[in-house]
């Protein structure tokens, strides 16, 4: 194995920084994300602990290029637009900034949140990803969204007025909704010169509402696999019409138009992860760590109050698992894995004898060094990785 490849592995997808707002107004029935419903946030604690761990990040990595911020959540557009801007301004006091640097924040079409969308322009959000999930006011209802379809559309005009790029997110295989239902509302959403969409097939998660409706007999009129399937199947033929066909299995984008800080993760980059439940990689002195931090809100903003970071103890991770975690993430992207980089992480090959049998099967495509799953390939990922990894 080449240790100095390892070592600067991660450069060859980049480095993002990672802002968790766990805050929301409403936890929706099919969440299972760190988000919490708290009826005041004192913003300038938050902000304090923010900035702290900022200082404290890029101590450790001052001297690289950072390329991508994403706020996430929770609704970090409840956030106010002078703790974002104050936290900009420090990140890029802190670090050297990408000449094509991305700024993210997910946002709610609601009008508390649209109101301050001038001012996280202003700030330097330059991107924003809208979850609108729905076109329609009777889904919007059954996935216990605060927002109007109306509103979502008007949100998304304003967004258009303030950011070049606006993502949106929509779920489909939703109750009682048929293939023909899912192919009009994809096309209305295509039609709305929308240049990145995130398309998710609804699923049941442990330990959300929606988990408990369906183990008492409740969610009546969930497609059946065939139709999810056939949903699958009209995302990919109607998004690759419009031009933005899917770089990765759930997200799809004209050209230039994907999320660059998304594609630090799929492509194995490092990221700092910052806020109550942010994970993180970080290569530091040639080992790559995985950090953690604590899932409750306030046990993180003690934690940095009291003892200077919000970060448990960092675990360092193997090189092999290095490599099973960079063939996890690429074989979603499009472009597929990149087989010497897996090799010069992992110390071996991946087997011959099962790239030609998932080739032979066209589940994959491998040609000029990378490994891709097909367009059939894409819907069964964890077969192709259960047999490449056996």
């Amino acid at each position: 194995m080449d240790t100095i490849l390892t070592m600067q592995d991660w450069q060859n997808a980049g480095f993002g920084l990672y802002i968790h707002w766990p805050f929301c107004q409403s936890k929706c029935p099919y969440c299972d994300f760190n988000s919490h419903v708290s009826t005041h946030v004192d913003q300038t604690a938050w902000g304090r602990a923010y900035l702290s761990e900022i200082d404290r990040i890029s101590e450790e990595t001052e001297e690289r290029l950072l390329n991508t911020v994403f706020f996430g959540g929770g609704t970090p557009s409840l956030m106010a637009p002078d703790l974002v801007a104050a936290l900009l301004a420090r990140i890029r006091d802190r670090w050297r900034i990408a000449n094509d640097f991305e700024v993210t924040l997910e946002a709610n079409p609601g009008s508390v949140e649209t109101r301050r969308f001038a001012g996280f322009a202003e700030a330097g959000v330059n991107r924003i990803s809208m979850g609108v999930q729905a076109l329609n006011d009777t889904d919007l209802r059954r996935l216990g969204r605060l927002h109007t379809a109306a509103e979502a559309r008007q949100a998304y005009d304003i967004a258009r007025n303030h950011f070049a790029r606006v993502s949106f997110d929509l779920i489909y295989a939703r109750q009682y909704q048929t293939a023909q239902d899912w192919a009009a509302e994809l096309g209305e959403a295509l039609s709305m010169a929308v240049d990145h969409l995130s398309l998710y097939q609804l699923t049941i998660e442990h330990g959300t509402a929606f988990a408990t409706r369906f183990a008492a007999g409740g969610l009546k009129g969930l497609p059946d696999d065939e139709i999810a399937a056939d949903m699958y199947l009209i995302t990919q033929e109607i998004c690759e019409k419009y031009g933005l066909p899917s770089y990765e299995i759930s997200n799809h984008a004209i050209t230039g138009a994907e999320s660059r800080h998304n594609l630090i993760y799929w492509r194995g980059g490092d990221y700092a992860g910052i806020g109550p439940g942010a994970h993180g990689r970080l290569t530091l002195n040639g080992v790559r760590f995985a950090t953690h931090t604590p899932l409750s809100p306030d046990a993180w903003l003690e934690k940095v109050r009291t003892q200077g970071h919000g970060e448990h103890a960092r675990d360092q991770i193997p090189a092999e698992e290095q490599a099973l975690e960079y063939l996890m993430m690429s074989i979603r992207l499009r472009e597929g894995v990149d087989l010497a980089r897996y090799e010069a992480l992992g110390g071996a090959p991946l087997s011959s004898a099962a790239i030609a049998e998932l080739s032979q099967l066209g589940l994959v495509e491998h040609s000029h060094g990378r490994l891709r799953a097909s367009a059939t390939g894409r819907p069964v990922l964890n077969a192709i990785l259960r047999a490449l990894m056996s």
